[in-house]
Order: C-alpha cells, then structure tokens, then sequence
C-alpha cells in the first residue's frame, strides 16, 4: 500500500477526515467533448442523476496526486459514556453518516458505538438479488456483531429482502449506515418505526439530519458548529451530545411516570364523583335530583382538588444521580407498566369502590336532613382525594405540600361561607367529624394496606437502591 492509500486508511482513526487534491490537464479536443457529454446528459429525461455522474466519474481518472489534507472532526466530550450509558439502559443505537465505510467505523469504534467485546461485520458491497441474498445468510451465522453497511447496498437489501434485512438488523447491538443521503436518513427512521413499532429518537446536529429528525417520534437537535437547522426543526434542542443521557434517562423517566399519575388521578377525581352520584340517584329510586350544587362541582374541580393533582408533576420515583448511575432502571419504562389497560382498569375500580363507599356510607349514618348527606359525603370526598395524592407521592415537595394544606384550607373556609350547604351547627359537632373519618378510613385504608403489602413483598427495583 502506497504512502497516501496509508495515510486515508489511518487518518480517520485519528479523528481526522482526509480529503485528497489531486489535478488533471485537459486539452480543448478534451474538455469540449466532456462538455457535450455533460450537457447531454443534464437534458436526459430518464436516469438523471446516474448519466450525470458517470459522465463526472469518467473524468476524474488517472489524474496527478497534488497533496494529501487532513480536517480534524474530534467527538465532544463525554460521547463515549454516554453511548455506553444508552447501551446499557435498553436503547439500541443506529448511527447514520455520510461519511465513507472506513471513517464510519472508525467513529463507531472509538465512541464506543460498539462495545469492546463485539465485532464489525462490514456488509459488501452489491449490485445483484443474488449477492444480496449470499451476503444477507452470510450475515445471520454471525452472532453478537454490529453491522456496517453502505447506502447504495442498503437500498439493493431493501427492495428485494426488506423483512429479513430488519429482522437481522433489529437483533444487531448497533447498526452504522455510511453513506447515507438526508432522504435515506429519514426513510430508515420510518422503516423502523413501521417493522418494529416502536418510539424512535433522531439526534441530528446539520441540515442534512433535518429530514431524519422530523420523520422520528422525538426529535432531538444539537447546536453545533454546522449551524441551528437541526435545533430548530427538532422538538428538543441541546447543547452538546453528552446531555442525551440526561434528557432522556432522567427528565424523560421523570416526564413518564408524572403524566401516568397525573392521567390516572384526572380519570379517578371524575369517576368517583360519577359513581357517587350514580349511587345516590339509584337508592332514591332514579329520581332527576343532583346530589351537589353548582358551585361544590365548581370548588370540586378548581379549588379543593386542583392544587394537589396537579402538584403530582413534581414527584420524582428516583433521584437523578441514581437515574444516571445506573440506567437499567430505564429498562422498566419500556415495558409500559405505569400506564397501561392493567393500571386504568385499576383506577377505575379504585374510583368505583371509594365512590360507593363514600355514598352509601352517608346515606347509612345520616340522620334526618338531606343537607347532612351532602355535608359528610362531599367533606369525605375531598379527603380522601387528598389523601390519595398524598398516598401516591413518592418524593415530597414543598410545593406539594403546600398545595394540600392550601386546597384543605380553602375548603375548610368555605364550609363556614357557604352557608346554604352547609349546616353549621351540624359541621361544628363531634358527629360530623367522627362519621367523616370512618367513611374515609374504609375507603382508602384497605387501599393502603394492598399498597404496603405489594411493596413489602415485591417492590419495585428501584427501592433496592435508595
């Protein structure tokens, strides 16, 4: 091998991107020849691109080496932990360049794209139904092997073999395509999504990743030195490469398990209110008559109960340093356990028991008046919706905090303005209080009782490290 074949080959292990300089005198018999094939070939109506480029390649033969330069393209800081750290939580990584084969695998080797116990399978090259087929059955007697593939191959295994090139390719640790132009970015992103139906992530940080970043589920955009198209098509924007780890294994656990609380506790403040007046409405024969006024289903919804559900946005299962410490944890996620048909028929039992509680026990303790039904089942509602809030936080917040003494606050307060609801003289006696708290008690400590005991007996992972 030549001084300068050497040089190419070894540079991108370097963090360089070479580039070669090389010239060629043309004569005018020359050059007008090129000139009409070139032409000839722009006004072509079939197969554009491909004359066009024949006609370039035919010129840029046995032409005079000038000189050999080198572009250093060093990685950011911190990549390779951070892919390691991706790894290791579950998510597998595809990384689409234009850059060619032998600089790509160099950049997935030396950023710990491909862990050190694993090989590179670089796929061949092909033009054929034939060689694709030999090479894709050469390719699955491999095991534990990360594949590195051209664009133009890519395109050939696609249209004949596009179910078994993803089965194969979905099972590798990592997948390089080199090579690849913006539209083919964004046409794997798609074929992803559609073979395996999953949620995909594109980090991009160049015009040519625009096209990628839009067509995957969340788009993510670096602010680099290529410029800010990428940041500004993505729908998030971060500075440098290593922040992936954080965005996703803390603030998108974090964004996770706040919107299956925050959805489940919106379904449970409606149902239970439904059920109860569901309850009240059969006991007294179906009659057309509302069990609260207006403004208690007011209050319900804004004051009394809006504060705490909503402060279930600040809870955390983990703290942020374990979440980055040790990223199986982000394993969990994945199977979808906080939000599923599991855990919403769940909150509709819970929303149908507590609800029929809390009726029929005031209709079974209230005395004489219908007011003091709505005074104890309504005063029983609101807190056992608090203390279902406080029963669900794992990690306590001042602001949580004060939300429920706000929202308990604000109710105790109106009790004594809303004179037309509430009996005074029958909220102000030791038989209010008492009937209030038993109905509570027997709608959620059973609830509590399940919930020590589940997590005694099969806690969650993530309690073995706090």
């Amino acid at each position: 091998m030549t001084g300068w074949k050497r040089s190419v080959t070894i540079w991108p292990a370097r963090d360089c991107v070479p580039l070669v300089v090389a010239s060629k005198r043309l004569s005018q018999e020359q050059y007008t020849e090129f000139e009409q094939r070139y032409n000839a070939a722009k006004l072509s109506v079939t197969d554009r691109a491909a004359k066009v480029s024949a006609v370039v390649e035919s010129l840029e033969r046995e032409m005079e080496l000038l000189c050999l330069t080198g572009v250093e393209d060093r990685l950011q800081d911190h990549v390779r932990p951070t892919l390691e750290l991706l790894r290791n939580a579950g998510i597998k990584t595809w990384m689409l360049t234009g850059d060619k084969l032998e600089t790509a695998s160099c950049i997935a080797q030396s950023s710990r794209l491909v862990s050190r116990s694993q090989n590179l399978h670089i796929f061949p090259a092909i033009s054929t139904r034939a060689e694709a087929h030999q090479e894709l059955n050469a390719f699955r007697r491999k095991n534990d092997c990360a594949l590195v593939i051209k664009g133009d191959a890519l395109e050939i295994c696609l249209r004949y073999y596009e179910l078994e090139f993803m089965e194969l390719a979905c099972a590798c640790p990592a997948v390089v395509v080199c090579r690849c132009s913006p539209t083919q970015k964004a046409s794997v992103v798609q074929l992803i999504q559609r073979h395996t139906g999953k949620r995909t992530a594109a980090i991009g940080d160049g015009g040519n990743d625009v096209s990628m970043i839009q067509a995957a589920d969340c788009g993510i955009g670096i602010v680099g030195k290529e410029g800010k198209q990428a940041s500004l098509a993505a729908d998030f924007s971060i500075i440098q490469f290593c922040h992936l780890a954080r965005l996703l294994l803390v603030h998108g656990r974090y964004s996770y398990h706040r919107s299956a609380s925050l959805s489940q506790f919106v379904i449970h403040r409606g149902l239970i209110i439904s059920t109860m007046q569901a309850v009240f409405s059969s006991v007294f024969y179906f009659a057309s008559i509302a069990l609260y006024q207006g403004i208690l289903m007011i209050g319900y919804a804004t004051l009394y109960t809006n504060m705490p559900v909503f402060s279930l946005v600040l809870d955390r299962d983990v703290p942020a340093k374990i979440a980055l410490t040790y990223p199986e944890l982000y394993k969990e996620l994945t199977k979808g356990r906080s939000l599923s048909y599991k855990t919403f028929f769940l909150w509709v039992a819970i929303s149908i028991y507590q609800g029929g509680i809390l009726m029929y026990g005031a209709i079974w303790l209230f005395e004489d008046e219908f007011i003091h039904i709505v005074s104890i089942s309504f005063s029983a509602l609101i807190v056992t919706e608090l203390l279902m809030v406080a029963l669900t936080i794992r990690t306590w917040h001042y602001l949580m905090a004060a939300a429920e003494i706000a929202s308990f606050t604000i109710y105790i307060i109106s009790m004594a303005i809303l004179k037309d609801v509430f009996d005074r003289e029958f909220i102000q006696s030791l038989d209010f209080l008492w009937k209030v708290l038993a109905i509570t008690l027997v709608s959620c400590l059973p609830l509590y009782v399940l919930k020590f005991l589940t997590r005694r007996f099969s806690p969650p992972s993530y309690t073995k490290l706090t």
